[in-house]
């Protein structure tokens, strides 16, 4: 299992956010993240955004710290990223 998760640094709603995501499939990343707690409201397509303070939570539960761009590297690399254009198609076809 590759749970991948990147720095806290995103700043939205009073906190800042950090990236979790898998290099292997979508159901690990949710299977990890239903074991950790997190609602399923966090998952954004083909991440989940975690707050800074559930962090060290996450890496204790086997989540692996890498830099914000090792995280989007390997997620893209793994052919799951949804890309930016990808993201606005689908939350537009939403609406």
């Amino acid at each position: 299992m590759t749970v991948l998760i990147d720095t806290p640094l995103w700043p939205k709603h009073g906190t800042v956010w950090a990236h979790l995501v898998s290099d292997r499939s979508i159901a690990e990343l949710r299977e990890f993240a239903e074991r950790a707690g997190l609602p399923p409201r966090a998952f954004d397509l083909d991440h989940y955004d975690v707050p800074a303070e559930r962090y060290d939570e996450l890496v204790a539960a086997g989540a692996e710290p890498v830099s914000p761009r090792e995280l989007v590297r390997r997620l893209a690399a793994s052919g799951l990223r949804v890309t930016p254009r990808e993201r606005r198609a689908r939350w537009s076809s939403l609406g």
